[in-house]
């Protein structure tokens, strides 16, 4: 997606559009394929039975690209900054809140309004139905866009020792809230505690693309297979020793479980990124696309698995389980895709062109 703030850049779109492929997977996995009796045995199929990795990719490029316009703008100015974020999120989000308070109308309570900004705590409307339960991430990326300008105005300033600083007071935060919780898991999964610092990992890489993205250009093609195999090495770690929803749900691994990720995902993205892969001029154009409208993907697909499991059960076509959830798949993502980019043109599109630069660029 084009800034108004930063030269724009294929690979990040190609990035977002992996993310919401990975969660799209996830789904698709748990709520389709597992119809058919047959569950992904080898803890290698991580990126697809711990696929929820992609909200973690999320997280990790919004801080990277953030601090990387940081590093190219003189001064963000915070009024813009925000109304830009509020334009950017808030009317799909909207859309699916009012939604969720529609499906469950009658338990809603008039103090559940304050739920726009805490979609991942308690007993949020949007939490109520699977259709809308994408939207718990809202309010956990909400509030980096609000702490961003005074996070970056201090690492600019201070540096890797700032972001080690926080990292560790983070770790510190994930040890105590671990040893005070009955049932840990789901609480280091979706809250600030458990995901802040997925953020401020994502500002790390852009540090370390600023100071040594000549290094980074020249060895990329092979530190990019060394991050794609960290990725999927971290993945097959948490499916093997503690996958979500699973697992126990408390288990010493979801201490640095979110560290080890968004390092993975940081090194994946840094090195993506310096890469600068040629890919075949309709495939970038696709891919393009497809990080344009992967917010709507991300939001919406759970909808139509939903649909397609309640009303059509597995589907079987060749009598081969893997062979038929395959078609499906292919036919049911490119469904999602024309649904999301319907999404993007009526509901996205129109405030995004509300958009005003944030920022001034250093004079040369």
């Amino acid at each position: 997606m084009k800034s108004l703030n930063f030269p724009y850049s294929p690979a990040l779109d190609q990035i977002r559009m992996l993310a919401a492929s990975l969660v799209f997977a996830f789904h698709f996995y748990l709520h389709y394929y597992k119809l058919s009796g047959a569950v992904l045995g080898s803890s290698w199929w991580g990126l697809v039975s711990e696929g929820h990795t992609g909200v973690a990719l999320f997280f990790t490029l919004s801080g990277f690209l953030f601090m990387r316009i940081a590093y190219h703008q003189a001064v963000i100015e915070y009024r813009q900054f925000v109304r830009n974020r509020i334009l950017r999120i808030f009317p799909l989000y909207l859309v699916m809140f009012f939604l969720a308070t529609s499906i469950g109308r009658n338990a809603f309570q008039p103090q559940d309004i304050f739920y726009l900004l805490f979609s991942n705590l308690g007993n949020a409307p949007t939490s109520g139905s699977v259709i809308t339960g994408a939207a718990w991430t809202i309010s956990v990326e909400l509030t980096f866009y609000l702490l961003f300008p005074f996070l970056s105005r201090m690492v600019i300033n201070k540096g890797l020792r700032y972001i080690v600083q926080l990292l560790a007071l983070m770790l510190l935060f994930k040890l105590s809230a671990y040893s005070v919780t009955p049932a840990s898991t789901h609480m280091l999964f979706s809250t600030l505690v458990g995901r802040f610092d997925q953020f401020v990992i994502g500002m790390l890489a852009a540090l370390v693309w600023q100071h040594q993205h000549a290094g980074l250009r020249r060895w990329s093609k092979y530190l990019f297979p060394c991050a794609l195999l960290a990725v999927i090495v971290n993945s097959a770690l948490q499916a093997h020793f503690a996958p979500f929803g699973r697992g126990p749900v408390k288990h010493p691994f979801w201490i640095t479980w979110s560290m080890q990720e968004a390092l993975g995902w940081a090194a994946f993205i840094v090195t993506w990124a310096a890469a600068e892969y040629r890919l075949p001029a309709w495939l970038s154009r696709l891919l393009a696309q497809g990080g344009e409208i992967s917010f709507s993907f991300y939001m919406l697909h759970f909808s139509l698995i939903f649909l397609l499991v309640t009303y059509c059960g597995f589907i079987h076509i060749t009598g081969i389980n893997w062979l038929d959830s395959a078609v499906v798949f292919v036919v049911l993502y490119a469904f999602v895709w024309a649904v999301a980019r319907l999404s993007f043109v009526t509901i996205e599109q129109p405030f995004l062109r509300m958009r005003r630069p944030y920022g001034e660029t250093p004079a040369p």
